[in-house]
Parts: C-alpha cells; sequence; structure tokens
C-alpha cells in the first residue's frame, strides 16, 4: 500500500499514461489525444478524470480498463476513474505530438482553426482540403463522411491513390 511518502506525483502517473495506447488508433496515447483530463491524489485514492472523445464512444470503457490496469500494475491499488462529459472533448486537445502520429499512423490529424461559429456551418462550407499523410498532396476528395469511427471521415488522394481516414474536427 502507498503512502503520502512513497507514492509517485501526478505527473509521474500522467508519464506512465503516455504509455496506454487508444484502443481505436494505437498509434496514440491517451494523453496525446487529451482523453485523460486530470490526474489527483484525493486522501489516499488516485483519481483520474477521462474524457471520451464523443459521449457515446465505445471505446470508452476499454480504455477506463486499460488505464487502471496500467497504474495497477504499478503498485497503485487504491484507484477511482471518473468520466467527464463537460467540457465536452475537442480535437483542440490532442498534442502536437499525437498530431504527429496520427500522421506517421496514415491518419490525416484535424485541421486546426476548422470550426466556425455555428455547427452547422460546416455544412454550409465547401470540404476541406486535407493533404494525404502518405505523400503531403492536398489533391483529395472526400469520399465520405463516415470513416473507420464515428471521428473519422473516408477521404483519397488522386496523387499516390491511396484512401486514408481524417480525423474529423470536433
Amino acid at each position: 500500500m502507498m503512502d503520502s511518502l512513497t507514492r509517485p506525483d501526478p505527473n509521474q502517473i500522467r508519464d506512465w499514461l503516455g504509455d496506454v495506447p487508444d484502443p481505436e488508433v494505437p498509434a496514440v496515447s491517451v494523453m496525446d489525444l487529451g482523453i485523460v483530463r486530470d490526474v489527483q491524489w484525493q486522501d489516499e485514492d488516485l483519481v483520474v478524470a477521462i474524457t471520451p472523445t464523443y459521449s457515446g464512444c465505445p471505446a470508452t470503457s476499454v480504455i477506463a480498463f486499460e488505464i487502471e490496469a496500467a497504474l495497477r500494475a504499478r503498485g497503485i491499488d487504491r484507484l477511482r476513474i471518473e468520466r467527464r462529459l463537460s467540457p465536452p472533448w475537442t480535437t483542440d486537445w490532442i498534442t502536437p505530438q499525437g498530431r504527429r502520429r496520427l500522421e506517421a499512423y496514415g491518419i490525416a490529424p484535424p485541421a486546426e482553426n476548422a470550426g466556425g461559429p455555428s455547427p452547422f456551418d460546416r455544412f454550409l462550407r465547401k470540404p476541406l482540403t486535407i493533404a494525404c499523410p502518405r505523400c503531403r498532396s492536398e489533391n483529395t476528395d472526400r469520399v465520405s463522411e463516415f470513416g473507420s469511427t464515428p471521428c473519422k471521415a473516408q477521404y483519397r488522394c488522386r496523387d499516390c491513390l491511396e484512401p486514408f481516414d481524417y480525423f474529423k474536427c470536433i
């Protein structure tokens, strides 16, 4: 059992959680995606707050399980995982390292500053120009608003002819 003198500080715990992969995109960690919102000790219990990428995300239970397993493997036995839906997760929380890892994995990271003042603006605008994560060409087409998971859209590169996912801006 850990006491206040032997327990790791929250920064060390965040480092450990940097090794916990996202179950849907294992090239990025739960820290890279900004899913882990808070890590703190409350008396003798470690509380880790997570925010799913969207409220119905089917991977949220798996993420909580993997975080718990990783921390228990490090000797933390008094642990509570809290789900926080407010504020809602946003792609702005993806770290620069997470964006690079998405691209290296073949997924175009979300466009920065792609959002508008209204959630309906995206339906009125021309589809975003998304660079191919493989060849960097901007000569791409959106094939479908829906990709391999609800948070991704399917694109195709007209230069290298490869299909790829685009992580939607949320």
